[in-house]
């Protein structure tokens, strides 16, 4: 049934590109894990190096309060200048929220989620990361700027269109565009090997056309997948979407309620998907009470203000 079911929306053109799109910013993040962990271990090194004084810790407790970071120790307001010499846009917005400003004297990964999105306080180290973090650490810290921040900031785009897309449906023009720019940034790493085996595995993916071969339905000498099963090709829609509902759900100063609405939608239009998403259904559904209950009770402020007004008169 589960494979009946993901067979259905493989059938779908657009589907499958946002599928395979995906898959190979999975495959991204594989190929990124252990240089982005050694380069930035690296330049904590070197910063540590070059202001010995960076080495004392922090006795004070420092943390952020929600996602800004004010009142520090000297050591840790150090690290704060260090953090944002070092930051390519340090008038932007700065995470302060991923940190533990207590760890930054012997910690690398904690000095590298300054440089990345919202949302990754909890993480502890680089094969944790999405695709989505690496990235943007790769654009904000300086430490990489020998690297082409065009292909980089390219791949950023596309992937932002790819998670953000509506219908989660990709057209063959917008695949083709993705394809370049993703072979423009991996030719930034081609002497690493793990960046160019996940290349290949993402040539190979872009190269395939994704079906499922359903036993008893399907004719044994029809096309199968190409050394790929179809519980491989559910994990990794597992995952994507799980990614997507996080960012939704997550990152309240944007949340897009109609966009979080409609992949919930999605969801529930497919049995295997709500089975495997019921808590996260249950989580959107909360939200959406919460929503519609604050909207209610601003009708009634203002209404109560107007009345107030008109008693005024």
């Amino acid at each position: 049934m589960v494979h009946e079911e993901l067979r259905a929306r493989l059938n779908d053109g657009g589907y499958k590109n946002w599928l395979k799109a995906g898959y190979c910013l999975l495959k991204l993040r594989d190929g990124l894990h252990s240089f982005t962990d050694s380069e930035m271990r690296l330049f904590h090194g070197n910063l540590v190096f070059r202001n010995p004084g960076l080495r004392r810790p922090c006795k004070s407790g420092c943390r952020p309060k929600g996602n800004q970071l004010h009142s520090v120790c000297v050591v840790c307001a150090e690290w704060r200048t260090e953090i944002l010499t070092h930051h390519t846009q340090p008038n932007g917005t700065v995470n302060w929220g991923n940190c533990r400003p207590t760890l930054w004297s012997q910690d690398h990964w904690e000095l590298a989620k300054a440089y990345m999105p919202r949302g990754q306080a909890g993480v502890k180290g680089a094969e944790l990361c999405d695709a989505a973090a690496l990235l943007n650490l790769l654009n904000f810290c300086s430490h990489f700027s020998y690297i082409d921040q065009h292909c980089v900031r390219e791949v950023i785009r596309c992937r932002n269109e790819l998670m953000h897309s509506c219908e989660m449906r990709l057209c063959d023009q917008w695949m083709r565009r993705y394809q370049e720019s993703l072979q423009q940034l991996l030719r930034q790493f081609s002497h690493l090997p793990e960046v160019a085996a996940a290349g290949q595995q993402i040539l190979e993916m872009l190269s395939v056309d994704l079906s499922v071969l359903v036993p008893g339905v399907d004719r044994v000498d029809g096309f199968v997948l190409e050394g790929v099963a179809p519980e491989s090709i559910s994990q990794w829609e597992t995952e994507l979407l799980r990614e997507r509902l996080q960012e939704l759900c997550s990152d309240t100063g944007t949340r897009d309620t109609e966009e979080l609405l409609r992949l919930r939608d999605f969801l529930l239009a497919n049995r295997d998907l709500s089975d495997q998403f019921s808590s996260e259904l249950q989580t959107i559904d909360s939200l959406e009470t919460h929503r519609r209950e604050g909207e209610v009770e601003e009708a009634e402020v203002g209404v109560k203000g107007e009345n107030l007004e008109s008693g005024l008169e």
